[in-house]
């Protein structure tokens, strides 16, 4: 039975839908978050990865805040840098196990509108981005023949707060509702990226691999299908960024190319609408 450890596999979004599906496969799961020590301390870190004998480090911990990340960029740079390169180093020494670490759409600016695959050069709008960046740089660097980066984006799924669940509780209380259209991105269902990460993972596969659902949307895209999907009489009104100010500026077109997962798969990923179906009616929003 292959081993796993997943951090931030009890709170975290994707961290929750790895154990999930590790599971279902027939992993032995164990998880690891900041409850049970500190993660930034090397002592600690070597001790339990030692202890797990983990076949497959998931690293699903992050700072994920971006507009706080502008105002504490050191706090950032701790988990998205520092962490994953700790996590590296450890494994490096031990000689052994495969170290999958998350990363982002946002180290992209976003400028174009082809979409983004994995040999296009990264240049991060934020703080945010720019810690993502430096912590997959750091990760392929210390790990280069152990490790897998795997960029994805605009996250939704069960057992954490989500853009599409924020969605439907504000439709729950406001007849109208204003969303972003002219920012466009990778909706992805948190359960198929977990899939597809095990998947490349039992496959062995390293280095960087953009992982979403096929298709893309603007930001009020997503929530008219949400909202839609629902039965919700809710309207959904298209306003402009410039409308919605942020601290960390977000690309304007970060819709990822997962030409190389689908070659990996034999078969595109599933489109996000029909993702997003099944988690409302998974989670009986539909």
């Amino acid at each position: 039975m292959r081993k796993a450890l997943v951090l931030g596999g009890c709170t975290g979004l994707l961290g929750q839908a790895l154990v999930r599906v590790l599971a279902h496969r027939g992993w032995q799961v164990e998880t690891l978050g900041r409850s049970d020590g500190n993660l930034l301390d090397m002592d600690f870190l070597q001790r339990f990865l030692e202890r797990s004998e983990a076949d497959v480090v998931f690293n699903a911990v992050a700072w994920t805040r971006a507009d706080e990340a502008e105002d504490h960029p050191e706090e950032a740079l701790l988990l998205n840098r520092t962490l994953p390169d700790a996590l590296a180093r450890v494994l490096r020494n031990l000689g052994s196990g495969l170290l999958v670490h998350f990363s982002s759409d946002r180290v992209f600016a976003g400028h174009g509108l082809t979409p983004l695959d994995e040999s296009e050069t990264p240049a991060p709008l934020s703080v945010y981005g720019k810690t993502k960046l430096e912590g997959e740089r750091a990760v392929l660097g210390d790990l280069p023949e152990r490790s897998l980066v795997i960029r994805t984006a605009w996250l939704f799924g069960p057992g954490r707060s989500n853009f599409v669940q924020r969605v439907l509780d504000a439709c729950h209380r406001r007849d109208v509702i204003s969303v972003v259209h002219d920012q466009t991105g990778s909706p992805s269902y948190t359960m198929d990226v977990a899939l597809w990460s095990t998947l490349l993972a039992e496959g062995s596969q390293t280095g960087l691999w953009h992982v979403a659902n096929s298709g893309c949307a603007t930001w009020c895209e997503l929530a008219s299908e949400a909202v839609s999907l629902t039965g919700n009489q809710c309207r959904v009104e298209p306003i402009p960024a410039s409308h919605w100010p942020h601290r960390a500026e977000r690309p304007e077109f970060s819709v990822l190319d997962c030409g190389k997962l689908a070659a990996f798969l034999g078969e595109l990923p599933r489109p996000w609408p029909q993702a997003l179906r099944e988690y409302l009616y998974a989670e009986g929003c539909a």
